[in-house]
């Protein structure tokens, strides 16, 4: 398979794989982010080549089209959890079996760990098969679970829910991580083994097209929830045909620096309720952290299932803080980073076929996230390792017909429906879907307590999700606004001065990365039905509806610097009329440790 690997507009990296070329830095002129109601003067937004071709703008007449190809064994796309675990899993076996293996993996952050932003409370089962002797190698896990709490939170209270041996929520054994660092850990053991790392290099097509290439027998996809890439594989090669619409969530978090006095590290905090309504999926954690310092880490998910246009996640964020049960951990801290993330929540009912000639898909680009257990790292990692085992016979086999040919290696799925992984997905399968009721989420928890803990998920039924989340929104006209209260800059604040936090940064020269198939419809249609619903559940400040200068009615601006690749846009957009791609290498977020 072949991956494309675009220049940077403005700017060339001397950063190359093997022999690959500096090419001509592309130049484009600074875009209008705007659209009207009236199509006869609708000034274009979207000037992305993935909607407006190169050979019909007149921007690209004369420039040098040509390609630079390097090749390799292996390319892996995503240096997070599940790509790094392939990688470092390959070259074990590369060197067990004394074979030469170019693995490369490009990574599209500037610095291993820098997009990456979870929880995160770490199951270590994966990390120990990799790396038996993880804690001599200094991986920074240094903050054992030594306290759970769960509880559901009414307006004022907090009502404790004991936590049973055997559920989900049972974090003993687990370790407060701040994966971020874990993931740099990751990327020094794959180096060490002879894996090629090549962060600010932004993987924009699985097909040919201009810029650089990497050949491969085997492509590993690993770019997280909701990837540019695996979205047009799966309509490539209809790998969603025999499996339901994925469903996923979005999620918020800050981390805090609070009073020693608060401080208890180790101590793992989760709840539910509060401020959402019952029917509104989502809950909250608290992590104590053993980094040095007294830090915590405040995380709020909302299921993007969500019915109500007025709904904003981040501002539902920022008013749970005002808890009594929260703010009284938080009052007096400081506030140190901010970020989000849309994560994968449809369990094994939506995860699809994950080979396909070429290549393979792992880690949370099919989903393989344990909602229940909020946890998707070791299952991210379990899944890279599986792929690297099946693509490691297949590429040493030496009756191989062809060097050059893509790989079909249909074992890799094999071997995950015998794994732990599709064990662990499978028992926990119907405790999502199973808050799709009238009594929402106290039926969710009623269901989990007497079905998952009583049978361990052996019940001879699958629910069945609702259907994509971008078709749940109701008119507005339907639905009663959401009256916020306004941030006090102290335990909760404003957007953009929370984005600011998160370091995030693209060169202004670029086509913005967030595409409108139809110019038209934002206005006509998400504005008109939905209340322009993006400019709410963005957690960056990209989206926002803006009067015209020159005439009654409204545009749609895209603040397209402030996006931190959260990829919520493309997902929850009613009309489906957003396509995020990716943007050139190293732009975005620049998370330290989240």
């Amino acid at each position: 398979m072949i991956v494309n690997l675009p220049v940077p507009f403005g700017k060339i990296s001397r950063r190359c794989v093997g022999a690959l070329k500096a090419v001509q830095a592309e130049h484009v002129a600074p875009q209008v982010y705007s659209t009207r109601s009236s199509s006869s003067t609708l000034p274009r937004i979207t000037t992305h080549y993935t909607v407006y071709p190169r050979n019909k703008d007149p921007r690209w007449e004369g420039l040098e089209m040509e390609r630079f190809a390097d090749e390799a064994d292996v390319v892996i796309v995503g240096g997070g959890p599940a790509g790094l675990s392939a990688a470092i899993r390959l070259k074990q076996l590369a060197n067990q079996h004394e074979k030469e293996l170019r693995v490369c993996v490009v990574e599209k952050a500037s610095q291993i760990g820098a997009h990456t932003l979870s929880g995160a409370c770490l199951e270590p089962t994966a990390l120990s098969e990799l790396i038996p002797d993880w804690k001599e190698r200094g991986a920074p896990l240094n903050t054992p679970v030594t306290e759970d709490k769960f509880s559901i939170l009414t307006e004022k209270y907090r009502i404790p829910v004991p936590i049973l041996p055997g559920l989900p929520m049972n974090n003993h054994g687990n370790y407060l991580v701040r994966l971020g660092h874990f993931v740099r850990w990751l990327g020094e053991q794959a180096e060490e083994l002879g894996v090629e790392l090549y962060p600010g290099y932004a993987a924009a097509e699985d097909v040919f097209e201009r810029g650089m290439e990497l050949h491969a027998k085997v492509t590993l996809f690993g770019e997280g929830c909701h990837g540019h890439l695996a979205k047009q594989l799966y309509k490539q090669f209809n790998l969603r045909e025999n499996c339901e619409p994925q469903t996923y969530a979005i999620g918020l978090k800050e981390l805090w620096v609070i009073d020693e006095k608060k401080w208890h590290p180790g101590r793992a905090e989760h709840s539910v309720g509060w401020p959402l309504n019952r029917n509104t999926y989502g809950g909250s954690f608290l992590y104590h952290l053993n980094e040095g310092e007294p830090l915590v880490a405040v995380g709020f998910v909302v299921g993007l299932d969500y019915t109500n246009p007025y709904l904003s996640p981040f501002r539902e964020f920022q008013r749970w803080k005002h808890h009594p049960s929260v703010m009284s951990t938080l009052e007096g801290g400081n506030r140190i980073a901010y970020g989000a993330r849309a994560l994968n929540e449809g369990g094994s009912q939506s995860i699809p076929k994950v080979t396909f000639p070429g290549g393979m898909l792992i880690g949370c680009s099919p989903g393989f996230m344990n909602v229940p257990k909020i946890k998707g790292t070791h299952t991210a990692m379990k899944s890279g390792m599986l792929a690297a085992e099946s693509a490691f016979s297949k590429i040493t086999d030496e009756n191989l017909q062809s060097e050059t040919a893509g790989l079909y290696i249909p074992e890799y799925e094999e071997a995950f429906k015998k794994s732990w992984i599709w064990k662990e997905l499978y028992s926990v399968r119907n405790i999502r879907p199973s808050f799709h009721s009238y009594f929402g989420l106290y039926g969710g928890m009623v269901y989990t307590g007497i079905f998952y803990w009583i049978l361990r998920g052996k019940e001879p039924w699958t629910l069945k999700h609702n259907g994509l989340d971008s078709a749940q929104l109701k008119p507005a006209k339907d639905c009663t606004p959401i009256e916020y209260p306004k941030p006090d800059g102290k335990i909760s604040f404003d957007l953009l001065s929370s984005v600011a936090l998160s370091g995030t940064n693209h060169e202004h020269d670029q086509p913005p990365h967030l595409t409108l198939k139809d110019d038209s419809v934002p206005v006509a249609q998400n504005l008109a039905i939905y209340d322009g619903p993006e400019q709410r559940f963005c957690p960056a400040g990209v989206y926002e509806y803006v009067p015209l200068e020159t005439s009654d009615g409204m545009r749609l601006q895209i603040n397209a610097q402030n996006c931190v690749h959260c990829k919520t846009c493309d997902i929850k957009d009613p009309s489906q009329n957003i396509n995020w791609v990716v943007p050139e290498g190293s732009g975005g977020p620049a998370y330290n440790g989240m």
